[in-house]
């Protein structure tokens, strides 16, 4: 464990923001340097620190090993900012996703940011969201039997218990001081690096979802439909803005729902089918 005022690199989801703080930290100190810690790390090159700390320069797996090395990391700390490094540097969401297993594989990483592992279990289930908005029910009933049952599909009583705890460490359950059980008004907000992998997965999992529903629904229940465009050059802009604003008038008119009893999963999906005027060849 890192003492008082020492830097503990599982306190960190971005390795530069680590090194920049190593940096600083140093800096100060007599005999140490940009020079000095290139020579450590068995650097040809002085500023090599800097350039990665500044974002110029990336890690390759070797050489994140010999800056682990070059800080003083050992054991576990030592992989952390190697699978770090990895997870920073992902060039896809599969890479990002392997490297955040094996952070979150480190007993102090989980100790250091238990509402992030939370963050990351509410968006790995399709079910989580639907039993916080299934709560939303005057017959709710806090029993995971009832709550498996209650679900299409219908889920494990111990996935549902799982999920009521999270939900309620989140915030986005709350128990009220007669036992019954309520939406809270927190909001799931994870921080910037996880976020966008957390978020991606989750759409991932619900475009999955529906088309599950194509096989399992009937058309009487479900609604799938597409369109195929072409706009002009600020068509995409006022589209995405069009979106937004359908977006926020279904939150509003749920919000007006006076007996709500069944819980249903909207998705929009935008995207380009090929490059815009001039960037064919590119």
């Amino acid at each position: 464990m890192a003492g008082a005022g020492e830097l503990d690199v599982f306190d960190y989801l971005d390795y530069r923001a680590y090194l920049r703080d190593y940096y600083l930290d140093r800096k100060d100190k007599r005999g140490f340097s940009y020079r000095s810690f290139s020579r450590r790390a068995g650097l040809k090159s002085p500023n090599y620190l800097k350039l990665v700390i500044d974002g110029s320069r990336n890690l390759s797996l070797e050489m994140s090993k010999r800056f682990a090395k070059a800080v003083g990391l050992k054991d576990d700390p030592a992989s952390y900012f190697v699978a770090l490094v990895r997870f920073n540097q992902a060039k896809n969401t599969t890479e990002r996703n392997t490297s955040y297993a094996e952070m979150t594989g480190f007993r102090r990483y989980r100790k250091a940011r238990p509402l992030d592992v939370s963050h990351a279990a509410y968006h790995s289930t399709w079910y989580i969201p639907a039993i916080r908005e299934l709560a939303a029910r005057d017959d709710f009933r806090d029993d995971p039997e009832w709550i498996s049952r209650a679900l299409l599909p219908k889920i494990s009583v111990q996935d549902a218990k799982s999920a009521l705890e999270t939900l309620l460490e989140l915030g986005l359950l709350v128990r009220k001081k007669d036992g019954k059980i309520e939406q809270g008004e927190e909001l799931v907000s994870t921080g910037p690096e996880t976020r966008g992998l957390h978020i991606r997965n989750y759409h991932r999992m619900m475009m999955d979802r529906a088309a599950e529903a194509m096989d399992t629904i009937p058309g009487s229940d479900r609604d799938v439909s597409a369109l195929t465009l072409c706009l002009g050059e600020h068509g995409l802009v006022r589209l995405k803005e069009r979106l937004q604003r359908f977006r926020r008038e279904l939150l509003e008119l749920s919000t007006l729902e006076d007996d709500p009893h069944q819980v249903v999963q909207l998705n929009l999906q935008l995207f380009p089918l090929s490059h815009p005027r001039g960037e064919e060849d590119r």
